[in-house]
């Protein structure tokens, strides 16, 4: 607070002002320092848009686990469906060696116990063992009809969808050019989920078995390592796209959060010269406020020593 001289002289009034701009100017620049950001007081409009930057940048990270969440349940997929490969690979051979009219009754059996088990364990992954943070990867779930979508971007409608094949039991996926459904590869009896016309059969249904019908099983697994080879193909794209989604996020993450520093930082430079300034000038206003209380006293002596 000025005192009663600084009030009655017009020169230490001055200072003081001078002062009370200096001090003002100075809590501002430490301020910013200390926060090294600028608050809605030193620049709103730049604020409100580092907000709206900032959010992008968060979201757009979310988006990014979201595409590696897709990148990881795609690959659990393959692998699944490697293991499938491989046991349509087995059962195609044990197919052509029950098609050889040397092998007896006894020697088809056999095979077929074999056939059999592998049938059973590709019905058991495509069924509930093949799964992704609980979800079933080849059941319905995750059918091409029925796309499950991920969330790839900040703003709405940035989306893409997983499409994976339905391999259960009652799947109704046709395999290759002769129209056999999924599931009459899966068992020996006889089952309804293939169109009329299909290899092996007129309008009925059957099963695929090696005991009496090796060169129809040896037609249908083809199609049905096909069928599978296309499908994670299917896999591999989408896996490949969510990859190149997730490189674009986390380049447009760095992008705009440069942009928000940008806007939002103070320069810290321009700062400290400035606190050396507002200090210096502090210092100089209190010096000249003392020296302008000191004139009244100094007229006085004047006029007293008349």
């Amino acid at each position: 607070m000025p005192t009663s001289g600084t009030i009655n002289s017009p020169t230490a009034f001055s200072a003081y002002t001078d002062y009370s701009l200096a001090s003002l100017n100075l809590n501002s620049v430490m301020r910013r320092l200390a926060q090294g950001t600028k608050s809605v007081v030193d620049d709103g409009a730049g604020v409100a848009i580092s907000e709206r930057m900032r959010s992008q940048a968060g979201s757009s990270n979310m988006a990014m686990h979201n595409t590696e969440n897709a990148v990881s349940l795609l690959q659990t997929a393959d692998t699944w469906m490697q293991q499938i490969s491989d046991h349509l690979a087995r059962m195609h051979e044990l197919a052509v060696d029950a098609a050889d009219g040397t092998k007896t009754s006894t020697d088809k059996a056999n095979i077929q116990t074999e056939f059999g088990a592998l049938q059973a364990e590709v019905l058991r992954i495509s069924s509930n063992a093949a799964k992704f943070n609980g979800q079933n990867l080849l059941d319905r779930t995750f059918d091409s009809t029925v796309a499950v979508i991920v969330q790839v971007g900040a703003d709405s409608g940035q989306t893409i969808g997983i499409a994976l094949a339905n391999l259960t039991d009652t799947g109704s996926a046709a395999i290759g050019t002769n129209s056999v459904r999924w599931s009459a590869l899966l068992t020996d009896a006889a089952v309804n989920y293939y169109s009329a016309g299909g290899l092996g059969s007129t309008a009925g249904a059957e099963g695929t078995s090696v005991t009496t019908q090796a060169n129809i099983a040896i037609a249908r697994l083809q199609s049905a390592i096909d069928y599978i080879a296309q499908t994670r193909a299917s896999i591999g794209a989408q896996q490949g796209r969510f990859e190149k989604t997730r490189g674009a996020l986390i380049a447009y993450e760095n992008q705009i959060r440069g942009a928000e520093n940008k806007v939002r930082s103070i320069d810290t430079a321009r700062e400290a010269a400035d606190l050396m300034k507002f200090q210096i000038l502090n210092q100089i206003a209190t010096a000249m406020m003392a020296q302008g209380n000191q004139l009244p006293a100094s007229a006085v002596q004047l006029v007293g020593g008349r």
